[in-house]
């Protein structure tokens, strides 16, 4: 049975503001109603499969849960990684689980950030390559071009090895190209050799550790050493963080791909795009008579072929073509849309100055909710914070602030210093200084507080935690 294996570790910073490394954009509803990781999910449907397996980091542990049973994916498990590796380890993690388990399935790597147009086309590929894999194969799928493309790498096909059951080739892989300039990428377009490399792979959980055991030893010794001794933490699979820590960095391309005799390629004709910046994103969308894509409050005048995002305010543009505009709750980007590879730039900027925007949203999510910093200044910030029905705060304290909240919505029950009350629409408490407290939703609706905190130092790491029903320390 095919066992899909989902990739969820990337950053994102080509979407820079929307996506931010602790908010990437596999986590973000970029081109429909839901996140590109639930789309993936989604895409599953109508294939026998085994229940997937998500693979992603700790700091985003908690919304790739929240997502997942968003979609009512109760069996979905979630694999940690204490630090990123890059694919080969990756997936050498999730094969060796796979074998723990007893089984030796078929892999179906994915990347949670990759967009699918025609499901029914990627299907009947996914069905021509379980045949290959099942041979022993390791199949890795080509994009058709749609046009000379230079954000993409290549592979180059060789002859044909396999019909597959509507009697199309497959052909053996000759070589992974590097991305080229444009004029390379022409030449590729117009031999008719060349697919876009999508990342997407299939092989026997068992044939890829052997591979992956006789080129890159060192990977393979690794990540044996990180799942000798698993453990499983509420959602969530967690590995041995010191031998992980060890395994050298690698994509599968490098590590195994390039390297073995057995690797074939499947064509894929599927409206994909790895939606890897504004220019791709503004290409897949739907757009308005003068070209443009506009999400949020937006006003056009004599403007036309704009990508133009709002979160939260009304955004007015007059007489420009061709670029792209973001606003964010906390931050604003302004790119020609033939510059937007250019954004890493920025974030590098960012980045070097230390600012938090590179990294969080002004609204963080949290495994009991989300809190949006509403207002900072001198000795004071001012929050909305939401709590799910039956979710729980840590018990905690502060040495540094105090904290005044004010029940907007809902029912909280509050416990100070050992005392409990329940507080209500338009009533509010006070936290002092040291106080050890904590806050719940008891009821089986949204719970929405305005926080005021007041102090001398407002950081996030001023929480001395007692008691978490989330594993956080």
């Amino acid at each position: 049975m095919i066992y899909p294996i989902i990739v969820a570790g990337g950053t994102g910073t080509r979407l820079w503001p929307l996506s931010r490394s602790n908010y990437p954009k596999q986590f973000i509803p970029l081109c429909g109603e839901y996140s590109m990781l639930q789309e993936t999910l989604l895409r599953l449907n109508g294939m026998d499969h085994h229940a997937p397996m998500i693979i992603c980091n700790e700091e985003n542990r908690f919304i790739t849960a929240e997502q997942v049973k968003q979609l009512k994916l109760l069996k979905t498990a979630i694999l940690l990684e204490p630090v990123g590796r890059n694919t080969a380890p990756a997936i050498a993690l999730a094969a060796f689980i796979a074998r723990k388990q007893g089984e030796d399935p078929l892999l179906l790597v994915l990347a949670a950030d990759h967009l699918i147009k025609n499901a029914a086309a990627f299907h009947a590929a996914v069905a021509q390559a379980t045949e290959l894999a099942e041979q022993g194969k390791l199949v890795t799928f080509g994009v058709v071009p749609a046009h000379a493309e230079t954000g993409y790498g290549y592979i180059r096909r060789g002859e044909v090895t396999a019909t597959g059951l509507l009697d199309d080739p497959v052909y053996k892989v000759m070589a992974f190209v590097e991305k080229p300039d444009m004029a390379t990428a022409e030449a590729y377009l117009a031999s008719g050799d060349y697919y876009w490399n999508s990342g997407i792979f299939m092989f026997k959980a068992s044939r890829y550790l052997a591979e992956l055991k006789q080129f890159r030893p060192d990977i393979y010794q690794c990540c044996q050493d990180a799942v000798a001794q698993l453990a499983e933490d509420l959602d969530f699979i967690r590995i041995d963080n010191e031998a992980f820590r060890r395994c050298p960095e690698e994509s599968i391309d490098y590590a195994v791909m390039e390297k073995t005799k057995d690797a074939v390629v499947v064509p894929l004709d599927a409206g994909w795009n790895d939606v890897g910046g504004f220019a791709a994103l503004w290409q897949v969308a739907s757009k308005d008579e003068q070209n443009n894509v506009l999400r949020g409050e937006v006003f056009l005048h004599n403007s036309h072929h704009l990508y133009v995002h709002s979160d939260d305010k009304l955004i007015a543009v007059v007489g420009v073509q061709d670029l792209v505009i973001v606003n964010t709750k906390d931050a604003v980007l302004v790119a020609h849309k033939d510059h937007t590879q250019d954004i890493k730039h920025i974030v590098s900027q960012l980045k070097a100055a230390c600012r938090p925007e590179v990294n969080v949203h002004r609204e963080v999510y949290r495994p009991w909710g989300k809190y949006d910093s509403v207002d900072l200044g001198p000795r004071f910030q001012v929050k909305r914070i939401s709590v799910k029905p039956g979710a729980k705060l840590s018990v905690q304290m502060h040495h540094h602030r105090a904290e005044h909240w004010i029940v907007v919505s809902g029912t909280a029950r509050v416990t100070i210093n050992g005392v409990e009350q329940f507080i209500t629409e338009n009533q509010s408490v006070y936290i002092p200084v040291t106080a050890v407290h904590a806050l719940e939703n008891p009821g089986k609706v949204l719970l929405e507080l305005i926080e005021v905190q007041s102090g001398s130092y407002l950081g996030e790491d001023d929480i001395v935690r007692f008691e978490d029903r989330y594993g956080r320390t």
